[in-house]
């Protein structure tokens, strides 16, 4: 049939009036609407106003003005229907063969600071995702087009045919409905939080493709790492590498589960991490003071890991960094000093955060977490809560001193990033002894006791969940542990109660637990 008239309506205007100048040299009729409709004009490309096809005059601030039979009729109408054909020629309406529209900056609206409830709501698009979705709908005659990356293969293909092929249209029509969805699910998203609906009847969210990937997990499974389009400064979404090889999907995963224990800390933390556990916390003075403790922490498991610091990487930090195989560093900033230091390592991967990113800047995740099962998904807030000294519960004879106070919670900071069943000894502002995973809760302590070794000797011991028997305080024991936090909750809580009042250990209760599946 070919294409003989393009309706174009676009918002992010790039590459549209050489795009609309070629069709027509084409042959190719063009409408448009307002601010397109001028560009046009101006460069020199004839146009027919919306209004001389409607036969209606744009109303209500350009609320109103595609919204009308004549430009419908001519989307949907089904062009080897004789009774579509005869309608069409009884009430004068032209077909419309080829639809440009991109819709108003409703994303880029929302995501700037102060954005006022009647600016985001006036900038919902009507009559574009109408138009798109009628185009869409009747792909198998009309072309449509909602990315400029598009333009050059339609040009081609009138250009070689004078029309699209089939095939094309197809692909393009489901490009259409993956943008509309996408901008009706930022709009439900938006408007939900505006009234406090944080799990709605149905919940829709859309993600943007950041990076395909080279595979998943393992070589054999495909994947890719979409962000959210409106990730907040501060997350792995937003990070720039500044340096190094391509991200993996075991990268991206593990440096969120780095950068989500990194938090949790005001004053300068480092976190090394493997397979998303944490193999060394440390807390220092300095940045490279608390390097220095992440990595004695588990000076082998640290190897082939990620590191997340909440402070800039200086060149005193980056000359301890480079003698050891990382996969990323991931801060909120370096020095041009350490960032010449750790561009030398060649695969060496380099994340910025931004400036300023710590914890008093950027608070702990708040939100929701999304995580995909057979047929369904799990939506649960995330786990930021935070323990003040004042919530715990001292339930043994003996108090814990004030630096042990310190250490637990230390050590309970950190145990909440743990896989269950989590234990965690800590010691000097740094980890000794990680144990996570494990399907009993004395296997995990054990794994952390005899990774710490000696440094287990007035140590304390933070464990996600309570003790269902007293064999973990029994443990802790012999391995010289003086404090243990825990949530309690057990209705054999007694039992470890005694257990460290005859090894003369002190215990604290928190009454919040911190399961990691």
């Amino acid at each position: 049939m070919g294409i003989k008239k393009a309706l174009i309506s676009v918002s992010d205007k790039t590459g549209i009036v050489e795009f609309a100048r070629r069709l027509s040299e084409l042959g190719i009729e063009i409408i448009s609407t307002g601010g397109t409709a001028g560009m046009l004009r101006e460069a020199g490309v004839p146009v027919t106003g919306i209004s001389d096809v409607t036969g209606f005059p744009e109303i209500l601030d350009g609320r109103v003005k595609t919204l009308h039979p004549h430009i419908h009729g001519g989307l949907l109408a089904v062009r080897d229907d004789e009774t579509h054909r005869r309608q069409l020629a009884d009430l004068h309406i032209e077909p419309i063969d080829l639809v440009v529209v991109n819709l108003y900056p409703f994303k880029q609206t929302i995501a700037k600071k102060d954005v006022s409830f009647a600016e985001a709501i006036e900038n919902i698009d009507i009559g574009g995702p109408a138009m798109l979705r009628s185009a869409a709908k009747n792909h198998a005659f009309v072309t449509v087009a909602v990315d400029a990356a598009d333009y050059g293969q339609i040009l081609d293909e009138i250009a070689a045919t004078g029309d699209t092929a089939l095939e094309t249209r197809r692909r393009l029509a489901a490009k259409v409905f993956r943008h509309t969805a996408a901008y009706d699910a930022l709009i439900s998203r938006y408007l939900s939080e505006q009234v406090g609906e944080s799990l709605p009847e149905s919940y829709t969210v859309t993600y943007e493709r950041a990076q395909a990937l080279r595979y998943g997990e393992n070589p054999h499974q495909r994947a890719a790492f979409y962000r959210d389009p409106l990730a907040e400064e501060g997350t792995i979404a937003a990070a720039k590498q500044l340096h190094g090889k391509e991200l993996s999907y075991n990268n991206i995963n593990d440096a969120d589960a780095a950068l989500a224990i990194v938090r949790e800390f005001s004053e300068p933390a480092v976190v090394a991490v493997k397979h998303t556990n944490p193999c060394g916390v440390g807390v220092g003075a300095s940045i490279a003071e608390a390097y220095r403790k992440a990595f004695e922490a588990d000076p082998v498991s640290i190897f082939g890991g990620i590191v997340a610091a909440n402070r800039p990487i200086d060149e005193e930090t980056a000359l301890l960094l480079k003698e050891t195989f990382l996969e990323i560093i991931l801060a909120p900033s370096f020095t041009p000093e350490a960032l010449a230091i750790l561009q030398q390592k060649k695969n060496l991967r380099l994340l910025v955060l931004g400036e300023g990113k710590a914890k008093e800047q950027s608070p702990l995740a708040a939100g929701f977490r999304l995580t995909s099962v057979k047929g369904g998904a799990l939506v649960q807030e995330y786990d930021s809560n935070q323990q003040s000294q004042g919530d715990l519960k001292v339930v043994t004879e003996r108090c814990p001193s004030p630096d042990e106070l310190s250490q637990l919670a230390f050590a309970w900071s950190v145990v909440k990033h743990v896989k269950s069943n989590a234990i965690v000894l800590a010691k000097e502002n740094m980890t000794v002894g990680i144990g996570a995973g494990q399907m009993n809760r004395v296997g995990s302590a054990q794994i952390a006791i005899e990774q710490a070794g000696e440094k287990s000797r007035g140590a304390v011991l933070a464990s996600d969940a309570f003790f269902p028997m007293p064999d973990t305080v029994e443990a802790a024991a012999k391995a010289g542990v003086t404090a243990i936090i825990q949530p309690g909750g057990s209705v054999r809580d007694q039992d470890s109660i005694d257990a460290c009042n005859r090894f003369g250990i002190a215990m604290v209760f928190t009454g919040v637990r911190h399961f990691k599946h």
